[in-house]
């Protein structure tokens, strides 16, 4: 039976009656504009490794990096994110590989340049690739926790080294007080006035990080342990602390502000699109990546509608970008 027509003078849902109407009044579009795709590169040659705790994800070696990229430029995407799987034996307790002129982050980015000049790469600027610890910085003589002006002096040698393999934009990871200063001021002394920093503001000491770590072999000495990180990443339970660490970014001369990781953190993004005028970046971690393939396996999600949506609410929370493991399928139309 119809249900009988009321007097109503406002009927939202006009607004909703057709996907033409839809279309027209959408609110907010993710694009393949708004997409930057961190990848994994290794040492070596052959055949890339899948990631077995991100499926889809591999490790590239750098011939094949260039290859992944050639293609996803053609489809559209803008900028890479690059992590580097340093190989066991050039860790140690200092990460001084990280230092190396020719260590495989910097050899895949000259390469990249000279194969897709006008592809934007970023760098990740952190010790936790290098170290046998895991952790993001040296460590204090006592061996209890991270060294945070140490290790701040290492991380603006390391934006320098970046800077002149050709990279365009550095990206602190490590949430060391004071590093996006010294960074700064390093760039700027070495004449990379040009080289924009992509500061990790609001870095979690979140639970949904283990895919990554496992992808670029950081997770310990040995690989067992999951490490305690909560000395220099944020306290989940504290919003007020990461608008105070995004003003200090704003302050020291960030050019993009980001949080990390993104789908739990949308009100973080509210906050801070609040504080700043400044772009904003989100990162879609690696948990968040695996668990929407998790539940999909199991035929209990859409995968690729639970992955659009998960996009969406991070563009509609204030994201201007958004790094994650779906921007080549996306460019592609998958």
């Amino acid at each position: 039976m119809a249900d009988a027509e009321q007097n109503l003078s406002r009927r939202p849902r006009r607004l909703r009656r057709n996907a033409a109407t839809r279309a027209l009044l959408q609110e907010t579009r993710v694009t393949v504009d708004d997409l930057i795709w961190p990848l994994f590169v290794k040492d070596g040659e052959g055949d890339a490794e899948a990631v077995p705790s991100m499926p889809g994800v591999r490790r590239h070696t750098i011939a094949g990096l260039v290859g992944e990229c050639r293609e996803a430029s053609e489809a559209g995407i803008k900028a890479v994110a690059l992590f580097p799987v340093t190989p066991a034996e050039l860790k140690n307790d200092s990460g001084t590989e990280a230092l190396n002129p020719d260590c495989l982050v910097l050899r895949a980015v000259r390469e990249l340049k000279k194969a897709l000049p006008e592809l934007l790469v970023i760098t990740d600027v952190a010790l936790d690739p290098y170290t046998t610890h895991g952790h993001d910085g040296v460590l204090n003589a006592e061996g209890t926790d991270v060294a945070n002006d140490a290790t701040v002096a290492i991380l603006a040698q390391m934006a320098v080294a970046h800077a002149e393999a050709g990279v365009d934009w550095v990206a602190p990871s490590d949430m060391m007080d004071g590093r996006v200063g010294a960074i700064r001021s390093a760039l700027d002394d070495a004449r990379h006035t040009g080289v924009s920093i992509l500061a990790y503001s609001a870095k979690y000491a979140s639970a949904f990080y283990g895919p990554f770590r496992d992808a670029v072999g950081s997770q310990s000495a040995d690989g067992a342990a999951y490490i305690d990180k909560r000395t220099y990443q944020l306290n989940p339970a504290n919003p007020r602390e990461s608008m105070v660490e995004a003003a200090l970014d704003i302050e020291e001369g960030a050019d993009i502000l980001m949080v990390k990781p993104a789908g739990a953190y949308l009100d973080i993004l509210c906050r801070m699109r609040q504080l700043t005028d400044l772009p904003l970046a989100a990162y879609q971690v690696s948990g968040e990546y695996a668990q929407i393939h998790a539940a999909a396996e199991r035929g209990w999600l859409d995968l690729a509608a639970t992955r659009d949506e998960s996009l969406l609410a991070i563009k509609r929370a204030g994201a201007d970008l958004i790094l994650t493991y779906f921007a080549k399928e996306i460019a592609l139309g998958r």
